[in-house]
Formats: C-alpha cells, sequence, structure tokens
C-alpha cells in the first residue's frame, strides 16, 4: 500500500533545502533558511527536502552543516549554539527555521527530512509524529534513521512515516542485484517507500534499469539527487525515476509538466 506521503501523481519534485534563486542568493539569503523553505512553497513545490541538527539546548533545526562556517563564516558547530543565538545568526540570511515551525508554518508541504545528527533523531521523531502521513526519513545512517522511526511510534503516530534507507542497506542492495538475489533484494525494500540515491557515487554508477526495475516490483519509488540542469531532469525522467531532488525545483516543476510529459 502506497504512504501517503507518496500519494498523488509523479513525477515528484523535491526542493532540495527549500529554494535560492540567483537573485534571492545576492541578497544574501541561504539554503534551509525560512525563506529557502517559503520560496520552494511559493514556486509550487509539494515537497521539500532539509536537514536536521539539534542546538546545544534541545531544538530541531531545518540546517545542512555540522556547523557555521559555510553559512556564515563561524567555525562554531550547531550543537554549541543555544537556538537563539542560531536564530541571531541566520537573521540576514533568510531566517532560521526550526522543524516544528517548518510543520506548523507550511500545513500542506510534505518534508524528506534527513536526520543529520545522531542526538536529533528522538526529538525529530516525536515532532513528526502528528505528521507522519506527510514526512519521509531518512539519514546516512540506517541506526539513526530506524531511531527517529521508532521515535515516531513511541510518540504515537497513526502509522510510520515513510523513509528512505541509509547508504549501508542501499550498499546491500546493490549488491544483492550485481549477484542476481532478487529475494535478497525484495527482502531489503520490504521495509521502505523510495531509493534516494545519487546518479553515481565517485564515479560508480549507482543508477541503473536494473535498480529501478526491481524497485518499481517491490512498488519503491526512485528519486535522484542533486539535479539541476534542465537536460539531465528529462534524461533522467525519461529513463524512468519517479523524483528528482534538485536546487531548482521551479525550473524542475517546469519540466515535469512538460507537455512531453506522460503522468505518472
Amino acid at each position: 500500500m502506497t504512504h501517503p506521503y507518496l500519494s498523488g501523481p509523479g513525477p515528484r519534485v523535491l526542493a532540495h533545502r527549500g529554494l535560492v534563486t540567483d537573485d534571492a542568493a545576492a541578497h544574501g539569503t541561504v539554503d534551509n533558511s525560512f525563506a529557502a523553505v517559503a520560496a520552494a512553497h511559493a514556486a509550487g513545490a509539494v515537497y521539500v527536502e532539509s536537514d536536521c541538527h539539534l542546538t546545544s539546548d534541545g531544538v530541531v533545526v531545518l540546517f545542512h552543516d555540522d556547523d557555521l562556517a559555510r553559512v556564515a563564516g563561524d567555525p562554531r558547530r550547531v550543537r554549541e549554539v543555544r537556538a537563539h543565538e542560531l536564530a541571531e545568526v541566520m537573521s540576514d540570511r533568510g531566517g532560521l527555521i526550526t522543524l516544528e515551525q517548518a510543520l506548523e508554518t507550511f500545513p500542506d508541504v510534505r518534508f524528506n527530512l534527513d536526520v543529520k545528527a545522531p542526538d536529533a533523531a528522538e526529538p525529530v521523531g516525536r515532532l513528526v509524529a502528528g505528521d507522519a502521513h506527510r514526512v519521509l526519513l531518512t539519514s546516512f545512517s540506517d541506526e539513526r534513521r530506524l531511531a527517529a522511526l521508532a521515535a515516531a511510534e513511541k510518540a504515537g503516530a497513526a502509522h510510520r512515516p515513510a523513509t528512505s534507507p541509509g547508504s549501508g542497506t542501499i550498499a546491500r542492495v546493490l549488491a544483492a542485484l550485481a549477484l542476481r538475489r532478487r529475494r535478497a533484494v525484495a527482502r531489503l525494500l520490504a521495509d521502505v517507500d523510495a531509493l534516494q540515491i545519487p546518479v553515481r557515487h565517485r564515479g560508480i554508477p549507482v543508477l541503473s534499469h536494473r535498480l529501478l526495475e526491481a524497485a518499481h516490483r517491490a512498488a519503491v519509488e526512485v528519486h535522484v539527487w542533486t539535479v539541476n540542469e534542465p537536460n539531465e531532469m528529462r534524461r533522467l525522467l525519461d529513463h524512468g525515476v519517479d523524483g528528482l531532488v534538485t536546487d531548482r525545483a521551479d525550473v524542475a516543476l517546469a519540466v515535469a509538466a512538460g507537455p512531453a510529459r506522460d503522468a505518472r
């Protein structure tokens, strides 16, 4: 049965860390900010991909990096600053957005959340429990992902959030495919809703027709990251992928809705 997160026709466009246009960037807006999420929503994105960290006072924030160096030239780590300090840093960069604010402010957005920090797993799961129908939880760490899912269930989620596996599980899927172990692939995909993968990793192909076929046999969608060029978007959609994770949600939405694109 399809998870409610993936209800509705595809292909899906997942706004990677929100949407920051060139003009917004020139005015100081950064990714994973309140303004970036709002811009993705305003552009028509149903899905927003983001990342979760925990501040020193226990607030889950949408923030990609472990530290503030890239965003603000500040060497402090997210876990070393309080939420109000991070809000001050982000005040002229599009504004800080917490996970709680995101869920409350954008009730019609479906959030794809990557749990970046081990100590964020439990609070992320607890916060999304009431919105499990519109949340997908993932992490490069399967342990962290499963901890967040367990926390959502413990917090009373009506059903578990959707989920995409970590890098360990994806590596096992690829190995099983190479060995043509269809039953092993089916077992590995049994408890996931989407495979979110790059086209290749360190020069090694990850996406393949065989992987797409195996995922679709298991009723699992394949979402590819991070795709920003229109021609590559078209190529991947024509290849059969179900979703694009992109920094240019505005462009991808136009490509996905193009006259030559059959609704899926």
